[in-house]
């Protein structure tokens, strides 16, 4: 062992097991752990409630267990990030700095700038791989570019090789001598007074913790995989693995599930037992998941503010600040969708099913913006993690070259009837329909008079009336799908004219506030904290370029496309790797290196009074277009930096 002097800066990985960089440090010589809390530069991810509540009691556990191997967790609130090292690194004469590396673009962006600052200073940064299988860089086709399509970029991360090494606890740590500004857990401030009432009720279905995060997935793994195929739909936290909080804030490595779970398959393939070899597959599509989500931000990192595929651009979003408040307070007349939001409300916690169904009936029959929906999960999801936000709402708003097509409109009452076929869990949720018989629970509308007096249900009194009738969203969203498709017509004909006619996003008719952008140079202030009612994200203009379209053929195919219409795509689910602008520099040193910075828009809560189609009339005034459009057009992924090398 060494005897030089480490800071250990903890961030999304509050773990002492299987941790490569408290276990790098830990060989080098004496440690200094911190932990540094810094709100303005959290931005619009300002953490939400419940997200705060368990990020303090997974730090109180950390604390505790790094205090049994000798060395106390260093608690730092402050106004800068990268003053708060500096100040570390004086009090220590520390000669390095260790971290754990993240992917979204927010923190790649600070991440770089801050490594770039700490090498000016003479201070060496080495970040390692605590949160992932492969590194995004690591995943590339036959030719070199990224995947933009799930199953051929899993498909690659199953026949590739995995590091099997998982990192025991350090038996002992030495602590690096120094004294900094500190504080305790309360003096961070992740919880106000008024919200520890809310929270009281949060700790009593859960225990919090690396320690516990073993106990839970021992406990899945042993009781609940082997039927996961088959229970995985069931709207109940007992059919789902409960892992997700654990693994966002690092307090399990997902190298550590990945293993235990493929072991479990190994040892069912030898008995023959298909059943659990199915749901190991199943099991672990949903980790490729979160694998992807990470892949998606760090090669695509523009995706938390705009579209993957372009068509979306030009769709005229119903920015209805109204139908947005009904639609978080569980009031659409849907059952199983308010059911839904009045337990995310409650418990920071949804089933992913009906996470599928709420944000799909937002999108699709209320037409409101996905970005709205996503940063509403954001601020009241107890396991809110940004980048699987991301690839859920452009799943579901048909942004991505895979995802959900746009025109998919499904019924709440056909996915109530099966997914919720004894209405328990909306009887759980909504006690106002508790006494509904099942055959009317999902469709109370439907139901005779007598049923209705019967059951205590007054339409329009003690339960909304639908918020929207189904024939008539559907006719809305088969509208909007055509202007959408009018609006991609007029842009390419301004293109391919060289005119120099505008063709404005439908964002832009919302009035918003001034956008902040995160500059990796300049400080920015904290914009806006969660609140008990969210208000309504304003959008930020894209008008800088057209972005990505539908399905799947790849940037470099467009003129063989072209010269060729015959001949078929052999790169289906790939783009160019020319549009990775975010990505920090010492994270892709194996791969070519970007020298262009990019910043990140900070969306402020702002209700838009107005919204209107891309011409100027109301959505609802709008006639459909009858231009016979192709559907299938190349993903034209934005340039949005300069390359060199």
């Amino acid at each position: 062992m060494s005897s030089g002097k480490t800071i250990v800066w903890f961030r999304r990985d509050l773990r002492i097991e299987d941790n490569p960089a408290l276990a790098a440090a830990a060989r080098d010589g004496s440690v200094f752990p911190v932990y540094i809390w810094c709100p303005e530069e959290e931005g619009q991810f300002y953490p939400g409630r419940v997200s705060r509540w368990w990020l303090k009691q997974s730090l109180s556990h950390l604390e505790q267990s790094l205090k049994s191997l000798g060395a106390e967790l260093v608690m730092i609130k402050t106004q800068s990030t990268l003053s708060a090292l500096l100040d570390c690194i004086k009090a220590t004469e520390a000669t390095k700095v260790v971290v754990n590396r993240l992917y979204d673009p927010v923190s790649l962006v600070r991440d770089h700038s801050i490594e770039e600052k700490l090498a000016e200073v003479g201070i060496s940064v080495q970040s390692y791989n605590g949160d992932l299988l492969y590194e995004p860089w690591e995943i590339y086709d036959d030719e070199g570019r990224a995947f933009s399509t799930f199953d051929a970029y899993w498909d690659k991360c199953l026949n590739m090789q995995m590091e099997p090494v998982s990192l025991l606890p350090p038996w002992r740590l030495m602590p690096a001598a120094g004294t900094v500004e500190r504080c305790t857990i309360e003096g961070l401030g992740l919880e106000n007074e008024l919200e520890k009432s809310s929270n009281a009720l949060l700790g009593r279905g859960c225990s919090l913790g690396w320690s516990n995060a073993d106990k839970a997935l021992t406990e899945f793994v042993e009781q609940n995989l082997f039927d996961y195929s088959k229970s995985r739909f069931k709207v109940g936290a007992s059919s789902t693995s409960l892992l997700s909080p654990y693994l966002h804030f690092g307090e399990i490595s997902v190298r550590k599930v990945f293993r235990c779970v493929r072991m479990k398959q190994i040892l069912w393939r030898r008995e023959w037992k298909s059943q659990g070899e199915e749901s190991v597959n199943l099991f672990l599509k949903a980790i490729g998941l979160r694998e992807y989500s990470r892949y998606l931000c760090f090669n695509y990192p523009f995706t938390h503010e705009r579209s993957l595929l372009r068509n979306v651009k030009y769709f005229p979003w119903n920015a209805d600040a109204n139908h947005f408040k009904v639609w978080r307070q569980g009031r659409t007349g849907y059952p199983l969708v308010d059911a839904g939001m009045r337990e995310l409300w409650a418990t920071g916690w949804i089933h992913n099913r009906i996470r599928v169904i709420v944000s799909s009936f937002a999108v699709k029959f209320l037409l409101l913006p996905w970005k709205w929906g996503m940063k509403y999960f954001w601020d009241t999801l107890l396991d809110a993690d940004l980048e699987c936000d991301i690839l859920g709402w452009q799943y579901i708003s048909g942004s991505l070259p895979d995802g959900q097509e746009l025109e998919q409109l499904d019924c709440p009452q056909i996915q109530g009837s099966k997914f919720d076929s004894e209405g328990e869990y909306v009887r759980q949720w909504l006690p106002e329909l508790a006494r509904m018989p099942i055959e009317w629970i999902h469709h109370p509308w439907d139901a005779p008079l007598t049923v209705l007096k019967a059951a205590g249900v007054e339409l329009g009194l003690n339960y909304p009336k639908p918020i929207i009738d189904i024939d008539k969203a559907r006719e809305h969203l088969r509208e909007a799908i055509f202007k959408m498709w009018e609006m991609e017509a007029a842009a390419k004909s301004a293109t391919s004219d060289q005119m120099n006619e505008d063709v404005f996003d439908n964002s832009d008719s919302i009035k918003t506030s001034a956008i902040l952008k995160v500059i990796p140079k300049e400080k920015s202030s904290c914009l806006t904290y969660s609140s008990n009612d969210q208000r309504v994200p304003s959008f930020q203009n894209c008008n800088n370029g057209l972005l990505p379209r539908k399905r799947p053929l790849p940037v470099d195919e467009e003129k063989l496309h072209m010269d060729k219409p015959n001949k078929q795509n052999k790169e289906a689910g790939t783009s160019g790797r020319e549009d990775l602008c975010l990505t920090a520099e010492s994270l892709a040193s194996k791969r070519q290196k970007s020298t262009s910075s990019t910043s990140t828009s900070i969306i402020s809560f702002t209700v838009p009074q107005y919204c209107s189609s891309s011409d100027g009339r109301p959505f609802q005034d709008h006639e459909s277009s009858n231009l016979n459009l192709t559907w299938h057009e190349k993903i034209d992924l934005e340039q949005t930096s300069n390359k060199n090398g």
